[in-house]
């Protein structure tokens, strides 16, 4: 581990390296001291892939294709300020995006004329994505319950060319009683403790990181995941995602739901195209997590990707029955 990552607090480091795999111990934690790429996908709704990127190498810059997904790519020659400065990015041709926050919609698979939600939604980076694999078509409400990063979700939104899109602006424990069994499938990227995105050269990024800081974002998430739970409609399918890999934040949060949902909630398994990833833990600390959990995928950051969360919940039309 490069010198310079013990900047980062020391429990923090401490509880990492009793979550991730002892041999890729140097390799992750110096991840933390590179900077990520700039990475972004086409708005397929405003542009092609093919026309976009000739443009773009036209103009000088040097793009890498994501296998991945089509229509995602790596910025390997040019800076993101040039970028910005393009008529393309001015018009919501494309979406500046990490790879890792692309993911989640991936797994959720919005599909066209279905009725969704992103519960927690600024600054749209995951609304818009969903309104491309959408095609424009049936109903998509983007909430947020922050003034400041609602406006900006709103910005992005009427940039992107997103017309499904209905805005909301509320908290989003309240949905669950507001829109009981209203939507076929649901987005919960929780707000968490970040820990995917600490980076030493950004001081901001995990200055205000402690432990009460994990219990704090524990409570909020649980009181979503139940409101998410409550307005999808029974055979839907609800994506729990965050960026930190605190347990106690992701199968912490799922094993509690499976106390309080029981057999009407199920994990799906989920198959990701790449490689750096890891089935969910078991067990943490003194606590031990629903069996079930192992179905969810921790993202492992490398050098283009950040940590990230993610599991995939069917609500069941009727519970399961247990012999």
């Amino acid at each position: 581990m490069r010198n310079e990552v013990k900047r980062l607090p020391e429990l923090f480091l401490e509880r990492l390296k009793r979550l991730i795999p002892s041999q890729k111990w140097d390799a992750i934690a110096n991840t933390f001291a590179d900077k990520t790429p700039t990475t972004f996908r086409v708005n397929t709704l405003k542009a092609s892939p093919e026309i976009l990127k000739e443009t773009l190498e036209h103009s000088g810059f040097r793009l890498q294709k994501i296998p991945w997904y089509p229509g995602a790519f790596i910025l390997r020659g040019g800076i993101l300020r040039d970028l910005q400065k393009t008529e393309i990015y001015q018009k919501g041709e494309i979406y500046v995006q990490s790879l890792s926050s692309m993911v989640p919609p991936i797994v959720l698979d919005p599909q066209p004329g279905e009725t969704i939600l992103d519960m927690t939604a600024a600054p749209g980076s995951k609304t818009t994505q969903m309104a491309v694999m959408m095609k424009g078509q049936g109903h998509l409400v983007a909430n947020d319950n922050n003034q400041i990063r609602f406006f900006k979700l709103k910005a992005n939104v009427e940039l992107q060319g997103a017309a499904n899109v209905t805005l909301s602006l509320k908290g989003g424990e309240l949905f669950g009683r507001d829109k009981p069994e209203s939507f076929d499938r649901i987005l919960l990227d929780a707000p968490c403790s970040a820990e995917g995105r600490f980076n030493i050269h950004d001081p901001a990024s995990y200055h205000y990181w402690k432990p009460a800081k994990i219990k704090e974002m524990s409570r909020k998430q649980k009181m979503l995941f139940a409101s998410a739970f409550h307005a999808l409609k029974p055979g839907g399918i609800l994506v729990y995602s965050t960026c930190t890999f605190a347990p106690e934040e992701n199968e912490g949060v799922l094993t509690w739901a499976f106390g309080k949902f029981k057999e009407r909630m199920q994990l799906e398994k989920i198959q990701l195209p790449f490689h750096n990833q890891m089935s969910g833990i078991l067990q943490w600390e003194n606590q031990a997590f629903h069996p079930s959990v192992r179905a969810s995928v921790r993202i492992i950051p490398n050098a283009e990707m950040e940590g990230f969360f993610i599991a995939r919940v069917r609500k069941l039309e009727k519970a399961i029955e247990i012999a």
